[in-house]
């Protein structure tokens, strides 16, 4: 499902968009909010187009790229980031865990691939180290590059949504995800 990129006629106020349940969204694509990632867009998009996908949606953020072959908005709100993980058969993300959390705690296949300080992606490679762990200890899907994205993106539909289990307990990812929300230092630690 997506929203259309339509606004609705006669509206008074903000422009909103109408919600148009007809499209099916296969994988939900996302850079989070905080920075750009052109290079995982560029590249989900390039994949979509070799393999003749139409069935992505992505939020880009505020980056220079436009994708050519998938539906796209720079940011969405909360209500539609839960309903484009809920809906969707796979997520594709950078690896911020916010979104990697949401994707586990739902049994969602999830690829990641890591924003890079070398590339002026993001301030540090705290995002590298998490991939690694990751990819080392949880079963997610894990790249490095764009052409080890577009491999994975291969093996990352043969998954079926609900195949993935939460590799932590409903309470660690509550604790995170209130530590998230609340953007406070959790004050208890699990045992």
């Amino acid at each position: 499902m997506r929203r259309s990129l339509a606004d609705p006629v006669a509206a008074s106020g903000k422009a909103r968009r109408a919600l148009l349940l007809w499209i099916c969204i296969v994988i939900f694509v996302t850079v989070g909010t905080q920075l750009p990632f052109d290079r995982l867009i560029k590249a989900v998009d390039l994949w979509a187009e070799l393999r003749g996908r139409k069935d992505l949606f992505a939020q880009i953020g505020h980056g220079g790229y436009r994708p050519h072959n998938i539906r796209w908005e720079e940011f969405i709100d909360v209500p539609e980031f839960e309903h484009y993980v809920r809906e969707a058969q796979a997520i594709v993300a950078h690896a911020g865990m916010g979104t990697i959390i949401t994707a586990l705690d739902l049994g969602k296949p999830i690829l990641v691939m890591p924003r890079r300080a070398d590339l002026k992606e993001t301030r540090n490679d705290h995002q590298v180290a998490t991939a690694k762990y990751l990819k080392q200890k949880c079963g997610i899907l894990v790249a490095f590059d764009e052409s080890e994205l577009i491999t994975r993106l291969d093996e990352l539909i043969l998954h079926k949504s609900g195949d993935y289990k939460p590799v932590v307990s409903h309470q660690l990812i509550e604790v995170v995800r209130s530590f998230i929300k609340a953007n406070e230092p959790v004050r208890t630690f699990l045992p």
